[in-house]
């Protein structure tokens, strides 16, 4: 029996292109997102082309009802061996110029959700010793200096939570993924003139590199990344640091 992947925001963009990549992969799909006549035509035809079996959510991640709906879906499918955590959103202008409602929801699609979601399927795919968990994150989580202050918090968030469950579950059979995308064309640009459209990624493109992570089970997936190495040496001087962290007294610097 084919196992199924459930991908979040899967309307459009890199939900999409990852639903089209997993079913041309013989996957059955639960789809998730807020838009359901999106969901529909994808829906459509990816059975039509695939003959896989999908199945849609129709769901706001940010309201608690709908968020809770999905998490039960994960906890009780045991057809369900792939999560794709890929819902998320941006928000334009600076940090004192955008609101904290509109903050708050950004934390909860960004953030809550993920960690929500993982945490329902995680027991399940732990218990099982097999499943993977898929974690769309962004390298603005590695870089202040762009300057999307509440957006790269929650990508830092994702990337952070990915890598400690990564530690945890995999020795228990469960396979954990970021990827970190950098910019992407998807209609979340709409409106963008077209040379700045023609320096980013293409979606499917960045979905067959992050791939390509996954077939080869990384941790972290940077598809930009020219040098792998610069990555080693990142995570080696944290590591170097993390010895210090147990200290119980203030470096000699701090004193007197």
């Amino acid at each position: 029996m084919a196992s199924t992947v459930l991908v979040t925001g899967a309307s459009s963009g890199i939900g999409a292109t990852y639903a089209d990549r997993f079913a041309r992969r013989g996957h059955n799909l639960v789809l998730v997102a807020r838009n359901a006549a999106r969901l529909e035509a994808l829906a459509s035809r990816l059975t039509q082309d695939t003959g896989v079996t999908i199945d849609i959510l129709q769901g706001d991640l940010t309201r608690p009802d709908d968020l809770e709906a999905v998490e039960a879906r994960l906890r009780e499918d045991t057809r369900i061996e792939v999560l794709v955590n890929n819902a998320g959103a941006a928000l334009s202008g600076s940090f004192i110029g955008q609101t904290p409602r509109d903050v708050g929801r950004l934390i909860a699609l960004n953030t809550t959700a993920v960690a929500c979601l993982a945490s329902a399927v995680a027991p399940r795919f732990a218990a099982a010793g097999a499943g993977a968990i898929v974690n769309v994150s962004s390298v603005v989580g590695l870089a202040p200096e762009f300057g999307m202050s509440v957006y790269g918090a929650t990508k830092a968030f994702v990337t952070f939570l990915s890598q400690s469950l990564a530690l945890e579950l995999g020795p228990r059979g469960v396979y954990v993924q970021a990827v970190l995308p950098s910019a992407t064309r998807t209609d979340i640009w709409d409106g963008v003139d077209a040379a700045r459209l023609a320096s980013m990624m293409d979606v499917g493109t960045l979905v067959d590199a992050a791939l390509v992570g996954f077939d080869r089970r990384e941790a972290i997936t940077l598809p930009v990344l020219t040098d792998a190495a610069r990555w080693d040496d990142y995570e080696a001087a944290r590591k170097a640091m993390v010895p210090d962290f147990a200290c119980s007294q203030p470096a000699a610097r701090y004193q007197g």
